[in-house]
């Protein structure tokens, strides 16, 4: 199968993953070269890239589209954060992002079961909340949200706003304290981002999490996995609940208990996602569609 990817994302250079190494996935070549546009099965459009260089950035032959080639739209960001979407109907035959009703479905993270279950062992904790924060905005939820909290109980803030991460970055520093909170930038469908898949999960803290509602959530992960910040009235409830926990080891440990079977996968950009294209693609066969309306199916 050729995949060709007509924008590297973000403009940055990279190297094709081997995607038979890495994730068992034969017959894959993939390609930025777009001298190969013709005989590419598949093509794909990242979409910041798209919405920088506008539809005027698409192929235009010649040669023309070939009538099977499928055009890929490949998008993770949230719909808050995709500008554009509205001129892009009848484009694209396939959609892939973290949304599960995707063509091509590639979460930020998932569990899945090992074939045999390894030991947990909880770090030491000596911290309670933390928060990572870069894209500080006094308009999004999640900092509205964190002043109200913030007046009941201390939180560390490391990134734009706060601290220096730890040698080794964010899981080294967060593995040190038993609460994370993972908030989104906003709030969408399936929209779970690796704030939970690896800022919480791989440095085994908590979530607190903002984001879609909680049912949402339950969808990928154990309903005991997390602290929804809805499941409380107030800020102030969230903070006497996770000052509860702070003392009360038994009923802290039992956010753990998911751990016994199941181990997290964080995936990787981007070399997983283009891997992805290439088993779907030869899954696919013949079969062709259009995504008519993207813009209402990704904003729903």
């Amino acid at each position: 199968v050729n995949v060709l990817l007509w924008w590297e994302p973000f403009g940055r250079p990279r190297r094709m993953p081997d995607c038979r190494r890495r994730y068992n996935i034969t017959g894959c070549r993939l390609s930025a070269d777009r001298s190969s546009y013709g005989e590419a099965q598949a093509v794909l459009f990242h979409h910041r890239d798209l919405a920088l260089h506008g539809a005027e950035g698409l192929p235009r032959g010649p040669p023309p589209r070939p009538p099977r080639q499928l055009w890929v739209w490949m998008n993770f960001e949230s719909p808050s954060n995709s500008p554009g979407l509205r001129g892009l109907a009848g484009l694209f035959n396939w959609t892939m992002s973290y949304r599960r009703d995707s063509d091509v479905f590639v979460p930020y993270g998932y569990l899945y079961t090992p074939p045999a279950p390894r030991p947990f062992v909880l770090p030491r904790k000596t911290r309670l909340v933390a928060w990572v924060i870069s894209n500080w905005n006094e308009e999004h939820a999640r900092v509205r949200y964190y002043r109200q909290l913030k007046e009941y109980l201390a939180i560390d803030v490391y990134g734009a706003r706060g601290l220096a991460l730890a040698e080794g970055g964010v899981v080294e520093t967060v593995s040190a304290y038993k609460f994370y909170l993972a908030f989104e930038n906003s709030q969408h469908t399936d929209y779970i981002t690796e704030k939970l898949w690896r800022n919480a999960f791989s440095a085994s803290a908590v979530p607190v999490v903002l984001g879609p509602r909680r049912a949402n959530y339950e969808r990928f992960i154990p309903r005991d996995s997390f602290i929804h910040v809805d499941d409380f009235p107030s800020p102030r409830l969230l903070a006497t609940y996770l000052k509860f926990l702070d003392k009360n080891k038994p009923n802290y440990r039992k956010y753990f208990a998911w751990r016994k079977k199941y181990e997290v996968h964080v995936t990787s950009f981007w070399d997983e996602h283009l891997c992805k294209v290439c088993k779907a693609v030869r899954a696919a066969g013949n079969q062709i569609k259009t995504v008519r309306n993207l813009a209402s199916w990704f904003e729903s």
